[in-house]
């Protein structure tokens, strides 16, 4: 993959402003993609042999969502997608950032994320735009080895699962003159799962179709309904208002843009994700721990873009005599 340019001298602001806008990310050289990327996430999981292994830690800054277990979630905020080759490049909304978890010192930022995906197996890469000490510097952080996932092609978008992510030399660079600690080129750097949606429509609920925002429509996608009202905030319910350790409860929510991937969180900590059918409507199912402690809690469902706020619904867990 070709490598971006290197260091940038900027003042701090202006730096800091360069990772955090929107739309950093640089346009693909070459031929344009067929497909314009519409919507979808790409959720990066850092636990051993990961970052998490080095005593790293990776949290985010919205649009991007914290999950649990080493998981952290980022929306798909543009690019293009062929899914006659499996090629595709994806924009990324959010920041990432990497804390020690011993030791003083800043954390390192990473913002203008994009994933450049060869197609037809040929690998890929993870680009970012690092700030450290008022300088920006755009990197190849890690590459996917050629061989590796190929996407799952629906009429509504495309899938990547397990795409192992291993530092390149210039990722090993960043990440050693930023933390002290010795990396190389082919550490592990996580896996990512990726979806894209395509604008093709016509995908099944489990799919990600497009759900690009009101005010910027994804060109070819079908033009919105005049005087169409605004998306309501969402709501939540459960099947269960109280039952037992064990058991198994479900939650229902509706109000959301369809086609939105929507997470779902047990007393913050986010467990699992549904797609919205055609009519915004969410369901799932989970069970209640056997260690779960007497008393009020929580089940909470939030789009992944972030644009449409959390419903939240609570349900009893009572301990049987």
């Amino acid at each position: 993959m070709a490598k971006r340019p290197g260091a940038v001298a900027l003042a701090v602001g202006a730096a800091l402003c360069a990772v955090l806008s929107p739309g950093a990310a640089a346009a693909q050289e070459g031929e344009a993609l067929p497909r314009e990327v519409s919507g979808g996430y790409a959720s990066w999981h850092t636990a051993a042999p990961g970052l998490t292994g080095r005593g790293i830690a990776l949290t985010t800054d919205r649009p991007a969502v914290q999950g649990a277990a080493d998981r952290s979630w980022f929306p798909a905020t543009g690019g293009g997608a062929d899914p006659g080759t499996g090629a595709a490049e994806v924009e990324l909304g959010g920041t990432a950032r990497l804390e020690r978890s011993t030791g003083p010192g800043e954390p390192l930022v990473l913002g203008g994320l994009r994933l450049e995906l060869a197609g037809d197996g040929g690998g890929g890469a993870l680009h970012a735009r690092a700030v450290r000490d008022g300088r920006a510097q755009e990197v190849t952080l890690a590459e996917f080895a050629a061989g590796g996932a190929e996407p799952a092609v629906r009429a509504g978008g495309m899938t990547w699962t397990g795409l192992r992510a291993s530092l390149t030399d210039e990722g090993a660079g960043l990440l050693s003159e930023w933390s002290g600690e010795r990396f190389a080129s082919g550490d592990a750097l996580g896996v990512l799962d990726v979806t894209a949606g395509t604008g093709a429509g016509g995908g099944a609920p489990g799919d990600v179709p497009p759900s690009p925002s009101p005010t910027s429509p994804v060109s070819g996608a079908p033009a919105p309904e005049p005087q169409r009202e605004p998306l309501s905030a969402p709501v939540a319910s459960v099947a269960h208002s109280s039952l037992t350790p064990g058991e198994e409860q479900r939650v229902t929510g509706e109000g959301f843009a369809p086609g939105a991937v929507v997470l779902v969180a047990i007393d913050g900590d986010t467990r699992y994700q549904a797609a919205a059918d055609k009519e915004g409507r969410v369901a799932r199912a989970f069970p209640v721990y056997a260690t779960a402690a007497e008393g009020e809690h929580t089940v909470e469902l939030s789009a992944v873009t972030g644009q449409q706020g959390a419903a939240v619904a609570q349900f009893t867990v009572r301990i049987a005599n």
